[in-house]
């Protein structure tokens, strides 16, 4: 029996928006056009599933910039595999952010 979670569509958008290096919040919110209400308790909830993992920043990189610290997200094995069973079923996803991330350079 396959006990890899189905994720929902907005799980899967996450999961490859991260992938794609995108991997803190606001770049996550900016790129998907996800608010933060639906952003961050669906990071937290991918967390729980151990499909990511989050660091923060050091405070004195966040500092020479001149802003708060930042959580960047990373993939997990499980989140890899999760992902790519996902993009199966939504076939569209590595399009569109890959569409996404060329209209930003």
């Amino acid at each position: 029996m396959d006990d890899t979670p189905k994720l929902s569509y907005t799980s899967a958008l996450l999961l490859q928006t991260i992938r794609s290096g995108y991997s803190y919040g606001f770049d996550i919110m900016d790129v998907t056009g996800l608010p933060s209400g639906t952003v961050y308790p669906a990071l937290r909830r991918l967390q729980q599933l151990e499909l990511i993992k989050s660091n923060w920043e050091g405070e004195r990189t966040a500092f020479a910039e001149q802003r708060p610290p930042r959580k960047y997200y990373r993939l997990t094995r499980e989140g890899k595999e999760t992902l790519a069973k996902a993009l199966e079923r939504y076939a569209l996803f590595e399009q569109l952010v890959t569409a996404e991330k060329s209209k930003r350079r």
